[in-house]
């Protein structure tokens, strides 16, 4: 990933995502390259965004307000998808960063990459796989707080739920570790060398582009993918020099 020539547009949607999280957003985002532009949108004559307020100084936001005329729809989001598209054709920024758990902003992603934007995600361990996997990466929010960061939530927002998406219990987008080690298999195997390895840099980045929002802290490790699988029974790593190799061990069942 090519950082020094990203020029972000951080798009935060507060009726949905909590003003706890916003140090780790702008922590995550600024990975990426400079972020140059910074908007939270919201109707902030609503008391639910008062905690909100209180973080848009201390970190440089820009608030735009939308006012609910329609109860029950979140109207912001449409603010927030009007927004992106001036932004995308005043030709400033060559990346987007949105946030939110929200799958309406699905289609908004895709029509960003379709102008070759790099654009990558943060939301709850509760976004719908269709946002996911439509961003180049995807960070979760909630997986990234530490023990003690979690018991600071008083400052989380009231999200503002249509009737129709209350139906059914929240599940978790985040795939399965299992399924994770299968999949790192099938991609070791179809990428290796004559010598049996398969580079590491290479894989990677098809594991990426198969799981947007991979990282071993989605399963209580918070260390580099690598390092990650490197402790695994079904993998072996070898380096040599800058170069890092990876292959399957000959297990009988994962």
């Amino acid at each position: 990933m090519e950082i020094k020539n990203k020029y972000i547009a951080l798009l935060i949607d507060a009726e949905n995502i909590s003003p706890s999280y916003i140090e780790k957003i702008i922590d995550e985002a600024n990975k990426y390259g400079t972020i140059t532009i910074r908007r939270v949108y919201g109707d902030w004559t609503t008391p639910q965004l008062n905690p909100w307020k209180m973080k848009i100084n201390e970190f440089g936001l820009t608030p735009v307000q939308q006012y609910a005329y329609t109860s029950g729809k979140n109207a912001s989001d449409f603010t927030l998808i009007i927004d992106a598209m001036d932004i995308l054709y005043k030709d400033k920024v060559n990346s987007f960063c949105i946030v939110t758990s929200d799958s309406d902003f699905t289609k908004l992603v895709t029509r960003l990459r379709e102008d070759n934007m790099f654009v990558f995600g943060m939301g709850e361990s509760k976004t719908p796989l269709s946002l996911v996997n439509s961003c180049e990466t995807f960070a979760y929010l909630d997986k990234m707080m530490l023990p003690e960061e979690e018991e600071v939530k008083e400052e989380k927002v009231e999200v503002k739920v249509p009737e129709d998406k209350k139906k059914g219990k929240s599940i978790s987008s985040i795939t399965p570790k299992r399924r994770v080690k299968m999949e790192l298999r099938n991609i070791i195997e179809e990428n290796l060398e004559d010598d049996g390895w398969a580079y590491w840099s290479l894989i990677a980045q098809f594991l990426q582009k198969k799981f947007p929002g991979f990282h071993p802290r989605n399963y209580g490790s918070n260390v580099k993918p690598l390092s990650f699988f490197e402790k695994m029974k079904e993998f072996e790593v070898k380096r040599d020099g800058t170069i890092t190799y990876i292959r399957n061990k000959n297990t009988k069942s994962l």
